[in-house]
């Protein structure tokens, strides 16, 4: 679980990377739109993590 937290994080950041930077300005909404879902499912899967383990 904590491994698709981690793959989930690197795919937000990456997809901020691309889209706040100006790469591609054309998708800056739609990375935006992703960076957050990706966080989110990070944040749940971090959090399911812990609770698994306790």
């Amino acid at each position: 679980m904590l491994r698709y937290a981690l793959i989930f994080l690197v795919v937000a950041i990456i997809a901020a990377f691309f889209g706040f930077s100006g790469v591609a300005s054309g998708a800056a909404g739609i990375a935006q739109i992703l960076f957050y879902i990706f966080l989110a499912i990070f944040v749940i899967s971090l959090i399911m993590n812990f609770v698994k383990r306790a």
